[in-house]
């Protein structure tokens, strides 16, 4: 993260250098108004198409950070300065807005904005290393197995702290671990260690029981390496990284992790927002009816739910429940209203809601006007500040309530990531497939996150609400 903002702060900076160059030190006359002010603000609206070009050049790879990458950092981020430039001269092209007065900015921008990236990363990078070595913000480390790879692994992690671990537990033979060391982090088994030191992070060294401890780490969203044999790298299914210079392979959970999970963040808060401005005027007009109808009532519910890593969030919506049932589980609700004698039977109610996929055609709970936001999805709208705050993604995983976590099976892999305000499930038939299905397709998201996938799922998505496919 600290590597993105100080990219930030290196283009905005660029540009303005490259302004002030032309004004100040290039000796030629210039016939346009001179704004510095304003043209960093024009250029800086396109930031996003920077941190996409520097992510897909792979300039956030761990092996770029630690500087162990066959093409170098430098010929990247020049690579990055010149296609960054001529993107927003191709973009100022087609919207026809003058960004560039004049076409020498454009060449000083190219140079500034180079030079100021390979300064700030140099910085960045320096200040790093500087405070990994006073030991401060290191990933807690865990190893487990039997294996000689145990004893090279802690060697590594001990002479490499650039790399940002630290050992806080083994478990394996004494006699791999050094001798003034085994009092300290040596633990008889898994369990026992996983108590007392919470890692971040399990190394396992050898294949014994690897799905139990595979398991113990997804359950606890702790990131899980397997350090093979030699005659097992070529046979690796993962993400092979170098820890000093042992080989360890990064068995993901979900492929949201690192650098895409800081690029899935900026894409919700820059599309958010946007949808966010977009819906203020509906919005305010649904708080409006909303107060009209029903004076003394909230306009807004807020539920709490579950998001990732066992978070709990309060999500908000409009109201389309009646006042009176509100905050109350289906069960306790259509039980009080069997006592108010507005239906005969709750048990067939409860039944039909649950085997329907927590749905019913004619809900007596709701209102008019709610089915009627239900229907258009206008009752989901306030997600977005959820969306904006941090809470939940655009897309992602159906957020549970803390009562259904006993219907998941999988639910420590549905945590690991945020739940979404769309989803695969909602739509792959919204309330047209049951929970199963629903589950299962919320399972193959976090296993198969793409960008991609997010995009196609946000398209669908305005489609089934503009046609209302699936809504009921």
């Amino acid at each position: 993260m600290a590597l993105i903002i100080g990219d930030i702060i290196a283009i905005v900076t660029s540009f303005l250098y490259a302004y002030l160059i032309r004004i100040h030190f290039d000796t030629r006359p210039y016939y346009f108004e001179s704004n510095p002010g304003q043209f960093v603000l024009a250029t800086s609206i396109l930031l996003p198409i920077w941190i996409f070009i520097l992510f897909a050049l792979g300039l956030y790879d761990k092996n770029i950070i630690l500087n162990r990458s066959k093409t170098s950092e430098t010929l990247r981020l020049l690579t990055a300065s010149v296609i960054g430039v001529m993107s927003i001269i191709t973009v100022d092209f087609f919207l026809k807005s003058d960004l560039f007065p004049v076409r020498p900015i454009a060449l000083y921008a190219m140079l500034t904005c180079f030079l100021s990236l390979v300064v700030m990363r140099a910085i960045i990078k320096k200040a790093r290393s500087l405070i990994l070595r006073e030991k401060i913000g290191l990933q807690k480390v865990l190893i487990i197995g039997d294996s000689e790879n145990t004893a090279r692994l802690i060697t590594n992690i001990l002479g490499y702290p650039e790399e940002g671990y630290r050992i806080v537990g083994v478990v394996s033979k004494a006699s791999l671990i050094p001798k003034d060391l085994r009092k300290k982090i040596r633990f008889s088994s898994l369990k026992q260690a996983l108590l007392k030191t919470k890692p971040d992070i399990i190394f396992q060294t050898d294949e014994k029981r690897v799905e139990y401890v595979y398991k113990q780490a997804v359950d606890r969203h702790i990131l899980y390496y397997f350090v093979p044999t030699e005659s097992g790298l070529s046979h690796h299914l993962g993400e092979l990284e170098l820890i000093g210079n042992t080989p360890a392979i990064l068995v993901k959970a979900t492929p949201l992790i690192g650098g895409a999970k800081v690029l899935k963040r900026a894409t919700d808060v820059i599309l958010g927002g946007i949808v966010f401005l977009l819906a203020l005027i509906p919005m305010v007009v649904i708080l409006i009816i909303q107060k009209i109808l029903n004076p003394k009532s909230k306009a807004l519910y807020c539920q709490i739910r579950l998001s990732r890593f066992n978070k709990k969030v309060k999500i908000y919506k409009f109201r389309s429940m009646k006042p009176e049932y509100s905050g109350l589980t289906p069960e306790q609700a259509f039980l009080k209203m069997q006592k108010q004698g507005i239906i005969k039977d709750a048990k067939k109610y409860i039944d039909d809601y649950r085997k329907n996929g927590d749905y019913l055609e004619n809900d007596p709970r709701i209102t008019r006007f709610g089915d009627f936001l239900r229907k258009t999805s206008l009752d989901e709208l306030p997600q977005l500040f959820n969306v904006l705050k941090g809470d939940i993604s655009l897309v992602g995983p159906r957020a549970l309530v803390p009562g259904e976590l006993k219907n998941y099976g999988d639910r420590s892999l549905l945590l690991s990531v945020k739940s979404g305000l769309t989803g695969l499930a909602q739509v792959s038939g919204r309330r047209d497939i049951s929970f199963k299905e629903r589950r299962a397709l919320d399972i193959y998201y976090v296993e198969n996150w793409s960008m991609r996938l997010d995009l196609q799922i946000l398209m669908r998505t305005i489609k089934i609400v503009l046609t209302r496919r699936g809504a009921k």
